[in-house]
């Protein structure tokens, strides 16, 4: 079976992306990045349980203070305030992490080139892309080019992307055709006993269940209603 290296924040869209690499039938592999990011702690429990739930034995776990020393970013600054969702604000959201996915993937890379993988799947999705540029098509289209170059000659790695084209609806659609554990996962970018239901991860989330008329498995401190009137 062919190796890929899934990365699995514990989040519900790397969730689904794990699910389609599964269903494609792919040996996964799961790597998490705990950065110093505000709900590290919480995160970490949701990867350990997701790779739990499917029974994933090549599992890696890397702990790196250097995002959350460079800064920039509400979710590993404390002097930085992670802002109430505004679903239809423009520009770069204070939760975005300098060059985060590129540190993310480099890592990933060489684990999948030592593993022997054939592929990285990462839970990007266009959607997000007007605050997060490294979320964009374009950026992996030239990242899988610097690993063409900066790998061994017989190394094939291609970065996957299989929801990045998707809305929130539709990846939650997906995850609950696949039957991902959508309650083991976790979004909220500000709490780690239940989620706040008003940061904008929660929001895309909580929307997105709405619109399918679905509930939200988690606990939230407040469910508001994110429908578009």
């Amino acid at each position: 079976m062919t190796k890929a290296v899934i990365l699995l924040s514990g989040g519900m869209d790397s969730c689904v992306t794990a699910a389609i690499a599964r269903d494609q039938g792919y040996e996964l592999c799961f790597l998490h990045l705990t950065y110093g990011q505000l709900t590290s702690e919480r995160e970490r429990r949701a990867f350990d349980a997701i790779t739990d739930h499917w029974g994933v034995r090549e599992r890696f776990v890397v702990a790196t203070d250097h995002l959350s020393r460079i800064g920039g970013s509400s979710l590993t600054d404390s002097s930085l305030t992670v802002t109430d969702a505004d679903l239809e604000a423009d520009g770069i959201p204070s939760s975005y992490v300098p060059f985060r996915n590129a540190n993310i993937l480099s890592m990933a890379v060489s684990w999948a080139e030592v593993l022997g993988a054939e592929a990285v799947f990462i839970g990007a999705v266009e959607e997000d892309s007007s605050g997060y540029p490294d979320c964009r098509p374009a950026f992996y289209d030239a990242f899988n080019r610097v690993i063409e170059l900066g790998t061994r000659p017989e190394t094939n790695i291609v970065i996957r992307t299989p929801i990045i084209k998707m809305s929130k609806t539709q990846i939650i659609r997906e995850g609950l055709r696949l039957d991902a554990p959508l309650h083991l996962t976790w979004s909220c970018y500000r709490a780690e006993d239940k989620a706040c239901g008003t940061c904008d991860s929660c929001a895309l989330r909580l929307r997105a269940f709405e619109e399918l008329g679905e509930k939200d498995p988690i606990p939230y401190h407040e469910r508001p209603s994110y429908l578009k009137k």
